[in-house]
Formats: structure tokens, sequence, C-alpha cells
């Protein structure tokens, strides 16, 4: 997915210019307050990652005992804003994407070096990203496309031996023409897919098979709920059997709804109670976690000018193991966020649920996550000298 000089500086300036809430492509306007870390439930978990978007940094933190701390020289300074960041499964690299493409972090210890001599191992511009379950595939996008970027397991290098595979998403319609907002991966390698939350054009579902050298298949669709809605988030639970999609005027066509998908072979098909009220106007990022307290979804809701909220459900399954049925309930009323969040994580231990808002109020939550799955605020902090408009957040794999 090459880009000429022009391409590449709209895309650059598109975000601010145009003020989208959704995903990596949050303003980075408005002044984040943070907190000094704090005191938390005293657990300790591995490193995760922020952009900041409006200062060019890099932001690394762990908890340690219930407080907040940032890694040895965090922030680190990148050559101009950040737009994506991913992970590899094993936790072994860190990619970030630039106006000049994507570079390459190895970690140890958490701390993240710069690989690849400090050159891109892509010249893409990723707007989202995300690496596959075997780790042989950056799969991102911007635009229109779908990329793959092949990747060496061993190194996190590009994969000479391969090239870069892309797929086409739908044009959409004149009243809802389709743009790449987020995308997400199976995390397994049963029923492969990749999706996309392509705004008011809906979702694109695309088979993608690792082994193949190209690993896209045929590119399908669907529409969103109601007319004036928007796809801006989507997520996969951990398992790999339900879509969720964030759906702007996807609750009954007047507020945010999480609309929920069954995946198999044949593609995916809505379950019955979908779409569910995501709790607040605008679904912006969606994390799933899977724990044996039990399976959760949160939903970031971003209002677009001040203070958020995270919604919260506990995912249930009965019927059979081979015709199971699939139902969400609220946890509780939703938690309230700092300004516009952008995106979601959870800490490697499964004990924090981690927000960042790139209006800052404050620039970095974390939240603990009771026995049945509700939120409560532990945690706050700058992720650098604010306004840093932080836009994205990225964490290491649960603790095995």
């Amino acid at each position: 997915m090459k880009m000429g000089r022009l391409a590449r500086w709209l895309f650059l300036v598109a975000p601010l210019m145009t003020g989208c809430s959704s995903g990596f492509w949050n303003p980075s306007g408005g002044s984040g307050s943070g907190g000094n870390g704090g005191s938390g439930s005293g657990a300790s978990g591995g490193a995760f990652y922020i952009l900041n978007q409006a200062t060019n940094q890099l932001a690394a933190f762990t908890i340690s005992s219930g407080t907040l701390t940032a890694l040895s020289n965090s922030p680190y300074t990148l050559a101009s804003a950040p737009f994506a960041i991913a992970i590899s499964p094993g936790g072994n690299f860190l990619y970030v994407s630039l106006g000049s493409g994507i570079y390459l972090y190895t970690l140890s210890g958490g701390v993240p070096t710069i690989g690849n001599g400090g050159q891109p191992i892509s010249e893409d511009i990723a707007g989202t990203m995300q690496v596959d379950p075997t780790g042989q595939w950056l799969i991102e996008g911007a635009a229109g496309t779908v990329s793959a970027v092949p990747i060496n397991p061993s190194s996190g290098l590009f994969n000479t031996a391969k090239t870069e595979a892309t797929a086409t998403l739908p044009a959409g319609t004149s009243n809802t023409p389709s743009t790449l907002v987020q995308l997400a991966v199976s995390p397994t390698t049963s029923n492969p897919y990749v999706f996309v939350a392509m705004g008011p054009g809906g979702t694109a579902v695309i088979p993608f098979f690792a082994g193949n050298a190209n690993p896209f298949g045929n590119v399908a669709s669907f529409r969103v709920k109601y007319n004036g809605g928007s796809d801006n988030a989507v997520g996969v639970d951990p398992s790999n059997r339900l879509l969720y999609v964030g759906e702007v005027l996807g609750f009954n066509g007047n507020s945010g709804g999480l609309r929920v998908f069954t995946i198999s072979a044949g593609g995916t098909a809505e379950i019955t109670g979908s779409p569910y009220a995501s709790g607040g106007t605008g679904p912006s990022s969606i994390l799933t976690t899977a724990s044996t307290a039990g399976d959760y979804v949160y939903v970031a809701n971003n209002s677009g000018s001040a203070a958020g909220t995270i919604g919260g459900f506990a995912v249930a399954v009965a019927g059979t193991s081979t015709a199971p049925t699939y139902s969400l309930t609220s946890v509780g009323d939703p938690v309230t966020t700092g300004d516009n969040p952008a995106g979601l994580a959870e800490d490697s231990t499964g004990t924090y649920v981690l927000v960042v808002n790139s209006g800052g109020n404050p620039d970095l939550e974390a939240f603990t996550i009771g026995a049945t799955g509700t939120l409560t605020s532990a945690l706050s902090k700058a992720t650098g000298i604010d306004p840093v408009g932080a836009v994205g957040i990225a964490s290491l794999p649960p603790t095995q």
C-alpha cells in the first residue's frame, strides 16, 4: 500500500482537519490533567505503550505494586506524529506507524529498542494495524485498502521471502461511502478473518489464511443497522466465537450500539438481542477479556467534546457445544472516563482495564475489574507534558 507525496500529506493532516472521533483518528485537542499514579489493588502487570500524537512520543508504563510507573527514559521521542501501534503475539516486537512508514521496536524487559537500523520495515502509513496470531503478517490499512505486510516471527523484520498482499474494501453506496476506521484480526487460526470497521460503509469481513502467499480471501460486508449510523470500532472475543461492532446510532437509531455476531466458516450472523446500548453516543474502541471469573466486553464511548464513558457486558453462552447461543448482560452503569477516550487495553495480568483519552483529563486511566466485571477507577496519570493527544494503546500479551 504505497502513497504518493500528496496522498501522504492529505492522510497525515486529515485527522486534525476533520476532527474524526474514532479509533486512532481522534484529534489531539484538550489539555489532560493526569494524576500522580495513586494506589490501586497492589497487583503488578507487564508493560503497555501509548502513542502521544500531539508531542510525537511513545510512552511506556507498568503497574508495580498498584502504582503506575514509567519505564526507563519514557516517553521516547518519535520522528513525527504516530498513528497506530501493534504488538506481536509473543510480546517480543512492537510496531509503530508514523508518516514515514512502520517502525519496528524490539522489547526486552518491556523496554523498546528501535530495530532495523532505525529504518521503517514498510513505507506504508497505517491508520490501524494488528499482528495476526501466527506472527507472520502485520495487517494494516488506511483509506480503502487493507494490506498484509509479511514479517519474520523470529526477528520481527520484513520477510523478504514473501510479498505484501492487499485487499480492496467495497466502495459502499453514494449515501454510505466506505472508509477504513479500525480493524481487528481473529485471535486464533480457526475460522480466521480480518474485520474492518468502515464508518458509514458498515463492516468488512475478509477471510485470512496465513499460510497462503496472498492470505486474503474474498471481501464481504454488512451495512450499518440504521441510516446515518457509522461502524467505528471492532473487536473479537479471545476464543474467536463472537465479533463485536461499535456503531454510532446503532441502538434504536438514536444512541451508540454494540452489535454482536457469531463467527463461523460461513461468515457472521447477528445474535438475537443485538444491538445492545453501548453506554454512550459514539463507540470508539472495544476490549474483550476472558478470565476464570467470566468473559466480558467493554466499549469506550467518545462524546466528541467532553468526558466519555465505558460500558461493560458479561457474555453468557447456552445451548449445546454444536449449537451454542449467546447473550450479553450489562455489568452496571457505564463508568466515566476522561475527554474523548481513544483506545482500550487490558494489562497482562488481567487486573486492569486501561484507557487513553485523546482530550486528556486525564491522559491515562486504569480501572480494576471486579468479580462480576464491574469497573472501578484506580489509577490515572499524564503520559507526557500535556496536551499530548494520547490516541493509541497496546499492552503486552497475557501472562502465561
